[in-house]
């Protein structure tokens, strides 16, 4: 089982291009594109975002894809 942080909170899958939110929350950048597409709320808290930025998590991206490899994915 992947680690928490991993995990789309949208999706509930495994992560291949994380991006933080506004709420400081890190997303499956599809699941959350596709939810701003329609909302200005996190998903995590409904509370309102104050931007739309995506920005890209490197760091979470390199843990998941050393996880991966350590657990041959």
């Amino acid at each position: 089982e992947p680690p928490a942080d991993f995990i789309c909170p949208i999706t509930t899958e495994l992560m291949s291009d994380p991006v933080m939110a506004a709420d400081g929350h890190s997303y499956e950048r599809s699941a959350i594109e596709r939810w701003l597409a329609t909302k200005s709320t996190s998903p995590m808290t409904g509370e309102a975002l104050v931007h739309t930025f995506l920005a890209p998590n490197h760091t979470l991206r390199r843990m998941i894809r050393e996880w991966e490899e350590a657990n041959a994915c």
